[in-house]
């Protein structure tokens, strides 16, 4: 017995001198283990997100663009940012140097901008008459000739036009057509002058008996009913191009946007927004 004690005893020994050897060994290998280990690839940094394509249009157009934006947006991948204004508060706002992209604008208007501001040939894009609206369920005044439209006039008790110190093409064209038919004195004290595009809200709130606007503008408005276009004889029609900015933030995407309000393949989206064609483009 007492030999088994003597020899066993520096075998137990060296046992666990060995072990705290390999613990020791492994304990200052780690380290060396750990920092051999690649490092894990980070993840590709993701792409930031393209500007929108900004347009100013004004109001005849609005619907139109919002229509054809959806769609560029689904076959781009694009967003488009859109903002409404009369010709006359776009052509200021081109003129100050405002950041756009592509703008819809009369040829007057295109013509008023400053050199320098635009880039290329204006393309034109639809054309759209004036028209008359009435609030839903009221009586439907006659204004199929002349002289019902004019009859019309004087006995309403108040009429929404766009205010032409805004510089509103409708508005603009029908205050001189008052004058042309006389009508000026005795319209001026009913009439309701819109600052900005919302005649026909003017007519569905009761703020106004009749409307006198851009029929795209008075198409598809809640709370009025479209009587229908001026008379031949006083109609006229208002041309909409579209342009390009001289200092876009995005060049070819907005030429592919000016390029799809062009063509042919949104021509439902046009008449759908109450506009056509011109001749010239068809």
């Amino acid at each position: 017995m007492g030999n088994l004690t003597r020899t066993g005893a520096p075998r137990l020994i060296a046992a666990a001198a060995a072990a705290i050897v390999f613990v020791a060994g492994a304990s200052a290998l780690a380290p060396a283990l750990c920092q051999a280990a690649p490092p894990a690839p980070n993840a590709p940094p993701k792409a930031p997100a393209k500007e929108p394509v900004k347009v100013f249009s004004a109001g005849a157009c609005e619907r139109f663009v919002a229509a054809a934006a959806a769609r560029f947006k689904k076959e781009h991948g694009r967003a488009v940012v859109i903002e409404e204004g009369t010709v006359g508060q776009l052509v200021e706002r081109i003129s100050e140097g405002e950041q756009f992209d592509v703008a819809l604008l009369t040829p007057a208007g295109v013509q008023r901008v400053p050199e320098g501001f635009l880039a290329g040939a204006p393309m034109e894009l639809a054309r759209v008459g004036i028209g008359v609206v009435v609030r839903q369920n009221a009586p439907r005044p006659d204004i199929a000739t002349l002289d019902a439209f004019e009859q019309t006039l004087r006995q309403a008790r108040s009429i929404a036009y766009v205010d032409p110190a805004a510089g509103g093409t409708s508005g603009i064209y029908f205050s001189h057509l008052l004058e042309r038919l006389g009508l000026a004195e005795e319209v001026r004290p009913k009439a309701v002058l819109v600052p900005g595009g919302a005649v026909a809200q003017r007519v569905a709130s009761g703020q106004a008996e009749i409307g006198i606007q851009m029929m795209s503008e008075l198409t598809g408005v809640k709370g009025v009913t479209l009587i229908g276009p001026l008379p031949a004889p006083i109609q006229t029609y208002t041309v909409y191009s579209g342009v390009l900015s001289a200092s876009p933030s995005d060049a070819e995407a907005a030429r592919e946007l000016l390029d799809l309000l062009a063509s042919a393949a949104v021509d439902d989206l046009l008449k759908g927004a109450g506009l056509e064609r011109p001749p010239a483009a068809r």
